[in-house]
């Protein structure tokens, strides 16, 4: 029998914690299993080990193995038997290993986790949350560093969702169980031990599309999400040190996409970079190029620029993978060249 819980508090908590985004993620799912107990977790190793990234640990021996358990390996019967769950009242939240493990359950998101409004004529919706690591810059093999946000983004009917510091993580995240519908929740690998900050304790939620400006400056607007948004933070300060304000904008989710933030930062510096991890053809910055095109032409005083992964798909192996992502002297180049325009 499933149970109803009222919606969540807004407001932040006062008191706050130094976390990593891992431990945030950690924090966020020990909140939800705790307030609702339709919640439940679920995938590869996410029980017994904690995640592949150990960032489910504790919660198994906390709540129980009927609501924190470990799954077989197919990607499809996870992301199928969550749209289950979710269109019975339970609020799946499920773990694949690595962004490039999707595939196998693309399927079922494409065709059935998108679709279940629809179908059903509002009669069902699927409140589930499918999470997975992305991203390179670690050294992992080939599978394990894909970024495939605009496949996602491409599927109507689903929320695509990259936090890049641990606040925004932990509030994403809790924003993301309680929503009525699907939401795809990326984890940048790099970024889960590598950043920390003051993180609200308590819970609070993080509004999904709504965007931050993460720096501010009147010359150039340079847009990112996940871990290039740490890239692109170095390069503005640098840009800062030789007189250039870089205006600094993290989407948050690009689905939906706070188009009103990008658009008011377009119109104040007139110049933009669009930096992202995946490959260049077809991926989600040319989406927002169009967008700029479309709703503030007579603002650009230059070519939109794009500092992506080159088109190879694939990362390289181990010792020559830093080479193919975005580095923050490759941003400094683009934010130059777009000055010079």
């Amino acid at each position: 029998m499933t149970q109803t819980v009222q919606p969540a508090a807004k407001a932040a908590p006062a008191s706050q914690k130094t976390m990593t985004l891992a431990a945030a993620l950690t924090d966020a799912m020990d909140l939800a299993l705790a307030r609702d107990p339709n919640v439940i977790l679920y995938g590869e190793d996410v029980g017994v080990m904690g995640g592949v990234f150990r960032i489910t640990t504790g919660l198994q021996a906390k709540y129980g193995k009927e609501r924190v358990f470990d799954s077989p390996l197919t990607e499809s019967g996870i992301v199928g038997s969550a749209v289950g769950m979710a269109a019975l009242g339970f609020r799946p939240v499920v773990e694949l290993q690595f962004g490039g493990f999707l595939y196998p359950g693309f399927d079922q998101m494409a065709s059935h986790v998108s679709r279940y409004r629809y179908r059903s004529r509002g009669r069902w919706s699927t409140p589930l949350v499918i999470r997975f690591p992305y991203g390179g810059g670690v050294n992992l093999l080939e599978q394990h560093h894909d970024s495939p946000e605009a496949y996602l983004a491409h599927t109507p009917g689903i929320k695509v969702v990259i936090p890049s510091s641990p606040k925004d993580a932990k509030g994403l995240l809790l924003a993301s169980i309680e929503d009525p519908d699907p939401v795809v929740f990326f984890e940048n690998i790099k970024l889960y031990r590598s950043v920390k900050e003051e993180v609200p304790q308590g819970y609070y939620t993080v509004p999904l599309g709504q965007g931050r400006r993460v720096h501010e400056g009147k010359d150039v607007t340079v847009i990112a999400w996940g871990a290039m948004v740490q890239t692109c933070l170095q390069a503005a300060v640098a840009a800062e040190e030789a007189g250039i304000g870089v205006d600094l904008i993290d989407p948050r989710t690009l689905v939906p996409l706070d188009l009103e933030l990008i658009l008011e930062s377009v119109a104040k510096t007139g110049r933009v970079v669009i930096v992202h991890e995946a490959v260049r053809t077809a991926g989600f910055g040319a989406e927002i190029s169009a967008l700029i095109a479309e709703h503030a032409i007579y603002h650009l005083e230059a070519p939109v620029l794009r500092v992506t992964h080159p088109d190879t798909m694939h990362s390289p192996f181990n010792a020559i993978n830093h080479y193919s992502r975005p580095e923050p002297a490759y941003v400094a180049d683009a934010i130059r060249q777009v000055l010079e325009a």
